[in-house]
C-alpha cells in the first residue's frame, strides 16, 4: 500500500545535514565571512570611511599610508579608502537587487513553462534562449548609453539580461517534479494549479534557485563594475568601477588607484562564487549518501 511517506518528493537539499556540511567546509566559511565583512563595512559607511568620498584637497596622488590616508589619494586628492567603502555600497546592492529581481523573474517563467508545458513551454524557453544568445555587456552599454545611468536603470538592466539562466534551472526541476506522486496526490485532493505550483512543487527546487542566485550576484557586481570602468555607471555615486575608469590615466604614476578596486571587485566576485559552489556542495543530496 502506498503511504504518504512514499509520495514525499525527494528534495535538492537534505535540510539539517545540508546545514551541518555547510558549517562544515572552511570555504563556505571564509567566503560568508568575507561577504560579510565587505556588507557591514558598506553599512557602517559614514563611520568606517574616515573622510568624504567625494571632496577633493590639495593632496593629490598621495601613495598609501601617507598623509593619514591609508590606501593613498586619487588624482584630486580623493581618499582611496572611503571611496571603496561607499563604492561597495553600490556594488552590493546593483549585485543583491539585480541578481533578486532576475531570480523572481526567472523563477516565474521557468515554474510556469515547466509545469504548462506545451507550446506555452516552448515559448518561453524561445524567448529565454533569445536572450541568451544577446552579448550581455555590449547590450547594457548600448541600453544605459540610451536611457542614462541612473542606479535603478543599472539594477533594471542587469536583471533583465541575467534572468534566463535561473529560468532553465526552474524549469528542469518542475519537468522532474510535475508529475511526481506527491504532485498526484495534490491533484487527487483537488488543489489547484497556482497551489501545487506554490506549495507543493516550488519549496523542493528552492535550493537550486539559491544556488544560481548566489551566482548571479556575483556576475551583476562584474556587470556594473564593467559599465562602470566605461564610464557609463551612475555619475552620482562613487562605484568601484568609476573608481578605475578614473584610474586609467594613473596606471604608472599611481598604481593604488587601480589596485584597490580591482582587489575589492576581485574578492567580492570571488567570495560569491565559492558561496554558491559551498551551497551546491551542501545541497546536493547525492554528497550525504555514503554518510
Amino acid at each position: 500500500m502506498t503511504t504518504s511517506a512514499d509520495m514525499a518528493p525527494i528534495p535538492y537539499g537534505g535540510g539539517a545535514p545540508s546545514w551541518y556540511r555547510l558549517r562544515r567546509s572552511r570555504r563556505a566559511r571564509a567566503a560568508g565571512g568575507l561577504i560579510l565583512i565587505i556588507l557591514l563595512l558598506a553599512l557602517a559607511a559614514p563611520l568606517t570611511a574616515g573622510h568624504d568620498p567625494l571632496s577633493g584637497s590639495a593632496d593629490a596622488l598621495l601613495p598609501p599610508l601617507t598623509g593619514g590616508h591609508a590606501l593613498g589619494t586619487d588624482h584630486l586628492g580623493r581618499d582611496i579608502w572611503a571611496q571603496l567603502v561607499y563604492g561597495a555600497r553600490v556594488s552590493l546592492a546593483v549585485g543583491i537587487l539585480a541578481a533578486l529581481s532576475a531570480t523572481v523573474i526567472g523563477t516565474t517563467v521557468g515554474a510556469v513553462a515547466g509545469y504548462a508545458g506545451g507550446w506555452v513551454d516552448a515559448l518561453l524557453m524561445r524567448i529565454a534562449e533569445g536572450f541568451q544568445t544577446l552579448p550581455r555587456l555590449v547590450l547594457a552599454l548600448i541600453v544605459v548609453a540610451l536611457f542614462g545611468a541612473g542606479l535603478g536603470r543599472l539594477i533594471f538592466v542587469i536583471a533583465i539580461l541575467s534572468w534566463p539562466q535561473t529560468a532553465r534551472v526552474v524549469r528542469a526541476s518542475f519537468l522532474s517534479l510535475r508529475e511526481a506522486p506527491f504532485v498526484d496526490a495534490a491533484r487527487v485532493a483537488g488543489m489547484g494549479a497556482g497551489a501545487i505550483v506554490a506549495g507543493e512543487i516550488l519549496p523542493n527546487v528552492l535550493a537550486p534557485i539559491v544556488v544560481t542566485g548566489s551566482l548571479d550576484v556575483a556576475t551583476a557586481i562584474l556587470l556594473e563594475a564593467a559599465l562602470g570602468f566605461f564610464g557609463l555607471g551612475d555619475p552620482n555615486r562613487v562605484s568601484w568601477g568609476g573608481m578605475l575608469n578614473q584610474a586609467q590615466p594613473y596606471l604608472r604614476q599611481a598604481w593604488w588607484m587601480s589596485l584597490f578596486p580591482g582587489l575589492a571587485i576581485s574578492l567580492v566576485v570571488l567570495g560569491f562564487n565559492v558561496l554558491g559552489d559551498s551551497l551546491n556542495d551542501a545541497l546536493n543530496p547525492r554528497l550525504g549518501e555514503g554518510e
